[in-house]
């Protein structure tokens, strides 16, 4: 969905916390007259916050100005395992808040739960630490500011309707909707949701494109893709069991959602990232929140009694016992198809949807801890965990933003897509890398054709290194706006977004916009017009990492239109059990292959259907990626004219047609027929691989 319209700006009231007063550098509510700043920053996420520091540094004027009632954002509120990719990657100020990160755990004092050879994410060898506790963040960026003499001010937010004045094509100033006024020379959006932008009338997006429009390949409906976080027992999706008639429980559309790769309004879920303890001097039990609704949470109870016993969570470690949650499998804290209005909303609904956001991840987390539908093993392992105690404090210790993993993305100067990710195509205009799986949540759900419950929309494939990020993606259309820098919600698909949308890569991207800010002031030029060559060179001073290691694309050995006869891919078989998406070992069809270990506890299958165009000898094949992990005896089961045959396959050994196939037949067939195949990962002896089926006339067969 296209936009070039006013929208909204995020709004916090219903998140509140200590607000931090002048002597950590906050700027007076009663300043008299407001100067012309170089540079104004809107948005006190990581992103702005490192704009600011680099702004500063350059000797240039700036306020930073966040509507909420902290700076930080998502660094500061319980994502604390940072999501970076390939870490050497990261450079600048975005790699010295690691670095301060380091040293503050290399503090006896700041082991309070547990010594630092308990915890394993100090490193004495390494210069920077990737797991903090959201406190020791925040603290570190308040210090820091403060050091710096940045000045900033909170709970000032913009006025979207008429806070935006323009001239010839440049932002003048900004109007807050307590009425205060901010006029600079250079602006930056560094929001979430990109509210400064699309005030301004910048184009952008909202939603997940067709896969034709940029030439992509994993964006658009992905339901043969959603194979992670998935549910693996059939879970009914009507209020009342079996009578469709009774309506669906929330957050599930009647049908499937459309042809993958095609276009719609969609924005991957939303989740709180959650600071858990099981240090029971710190720990405050899960409690049944205000407003909570049992139809939100039926859906997984229902799935623990269709027998999924996993734990639906994603525990991950952090110092002092606590955690970093995220979501986990079919059921969990990302809450499906509640968000998709967020974007464009006024600022009197998204606050009613992150409340309900906030209602719904705790009463999760009691259900989970307290509900008797709820297997006993499950409530043990859950309530063993509560919310940290000295997190949050104000705030009654949940975090103060929620995850927007996406919102509004900006359409500028340069579009960044999967094409970008994989290194088919390289910018040469740099100014930052990003190097994290091309990754979606789950999008939607919906009833499929059997009657249950599905998940769709979850994308989850490795770029396989660093990629460059172009600087025009940071630029509106200079026609649209000359003097604003865009270093979150950038120019790109979703997609891609889904890589670069990490905290890591905003803090290099806030630091890159802001140099080209401060830069593009001598002599008066719109951002467009800065030389690169100049740009770079004073990004490598500031030790931004700017060059790739690996150029050579990371991209399929073949594609399906390139392969003759009727070919199905994985993405097209009908799966039952967990199964991965792989792409690490080359010579696969499409985006990747599935793989299933021997070890899962669920048995694994997926099964192909192939139609016979017309009447003829056919060869019946399968590919497979070989290597030392694969099983010897992978079964291969397929179905004709009423028989069944079997073939145990050593998927260890190199595939004998081509290097790539595995031939399981010859058939004579009628056309119309149609012929399964079903891999399994039964009594198996290794991993299992499944890629495509094929069924090829055999006189096209050169032997």
């Amino acid at each position: 969905m296209l936009k070039a319209d006013h929208g909204p700006c995020r709004l916090y009231d219903c998140l509140t916390l200590l607000i931090f007063t002048a002597s950590l550098g906050s700027v007076s509510q009663s300043h008299a007259a407001e100067p012309v700043y170089d540079v104004v920053i809107y948005g006190g996420t990581s992103a702005g916050v490192s704009a600011a520091i680099q702004t500063k540094r350059m000797g240039k004027s700036v306020i930073l100005i966040e509507p909420g009632k902290h700076l930080g954002g998502l660094t500061v509120s319980g994502l604390g395992a940072t999501d970076s990719g390939d870490k050497s990657a990261i450079g600048g100020i975005s790699r010295e808040f690691y670095q301060r990160v380091r040293q503050h755990y290399t503090q006896d004092s700041a082991w309070r739960q547990e010594a630092a050879d308990q915890n394993g994410s100090f490193q004495q060898k390494s210069d920077a630490m990737w797991t903090f506790e959201p406190h020791v963040a925040e603290r570190i960026f308040l210090d820091w500011l403060k050091s710096e003499n940045v000045p900033y001010v909170l709970e000032e937010a913009l006025n979207r309707e008429t806070g935006v004045r323009k001239e010839n094509g440049r932002i003048q100033s900004i109007t807050m909707k307590s009425g205060k006024q901010f006029s600079g020379r250079r602006f930056i959006d560094a929001t979430y949701e990109g509210d400064l932008f699309a005030a301004a009338g910048v184009s952008y997006t909202v939603g997940r494109e067709a896969n034709s429009q940029y030439g992509e390949s994993l964006n658009g409906i992905q339901v043969g893709h959603s194979i992670h976080h998935q549910f693996v027992a059939p879970v009914d999706p009507y209020r009342v069991p079996g009578n469709p008639q009774s309506g669906l429980l929330p957050g599930i559309r009647p049908d499937i959602p459309g042809p993958d790769g095609a276009a719609d309004d969609s924005l991957q879920a939303y989740n709180f990232r959650i600071c858990m303890t099981d240090a029971e001097e710190n720990r405050v039990p899960f409690n049944k929140p205000a407003g909570y609704d049992p139809l939100q949470h039926e859906l997984l109870l229902r799935n623990f009694e269709a027998g999924d016993m996993r734990l639906p969570m994603s525990i991950g470690r952090m110092p002092n016992r606590k955690t970093d949650l995220n979501n986990n499998f079919a059921v969990s804290t990302d809450w499906i198809g509640m968000n998709h209005n967020y974007a464009d909303a006024d600022d009197d609904a998204r606050a009613q949807i992150l409340k309900d956001h906030e209602t719904y991840v705790r009463g999760f987390l009691w259900t989970l801890a307290n509900h008797p539908r709820v297997p006993e093993e499950i409530r043990a392992k859950a309530s063993r965990w509560g919310y940290s105690k000295d997190e949050f404090v104000n705030n009654n210790y949940f975090p103060f933003w929620c995850y927007i993993r996406e919102a509004r993305r900006m359409i500028g100067t340069y579009v960044q897509t999967e094409q970008d990710c994989r290194r088919i195509r390289i910018c040469e205009d740099s100014v930052g890398l990003g190097s994290y799986n091309m990754d979606s949540h789950n999008c939607l759900r919906y009833v499929d054709a059997t009657g249950h419950v599905r998940n769709e929309g979850d994308v989850q494939v490795s770029p396989r290194g660093a990629y460059a990020i172009s600087y025009r993606a940071l630029l509106p259309k200079q026609e649209e706006c000359e003097n604003l820098a865009v270093p979150v919600c950038i120019s790109c698909t979703h997609i891609a977004y889904g890589s670069i949308r990490m905290e890591p890569v905003f803090m290099v991207l806030g630091q890159s916009a802001a140099t080209a800010c401060c830069l593009s002031l001598e002599g008066d030029q719109p951002l467009h017009a800065v030389s690169y060559s100049t740009l770079q060179q004073r990004l490598l001073a500031d030790n931004q990492v700017l060059d790739l290691k690996n150029r050579t694309p990371a991209i399929a050995s073949i594609q399906l239109k390139d392969l003759p006869g009727i070919v199905v891919d994985d993405a097209d078989a009908q799966k039952v059990g967990e199964w991965s998406l792989s792409s690490s070992v080359p010579g696969f069809v499409g985006h990747g292959y599935l793989a299933a270990s021997s070890k899962t506890e669920n048995k694994c299958s997926v099964t192909y259907s192939l139609t016979v165009p017309e009447t003829g000898r056919y060869a019946l094949r399968m590919s497979y990626t070989p290597a030392g992990n694969r099983a010897t005896n992978t079964p291969v089961v397929w179905e004709h004219r009423g028989t069944s045959q079997e073939k145990k396959v050593n998927q260890r050994a190199t595939p004998p047609a081509d290097g790539m196939f595995y031939p399981l037949a010859e058939l004579a067939c009628e056309s119309g027929e149609i012929i399964t195949v079903t891999i399994s990962n039964d009594q198996v002896n290794g991993h299992v691989i499944a890629d495509t089926v094929q069924l090829v006339p055999l006189k096209s067969i050169t032997h």
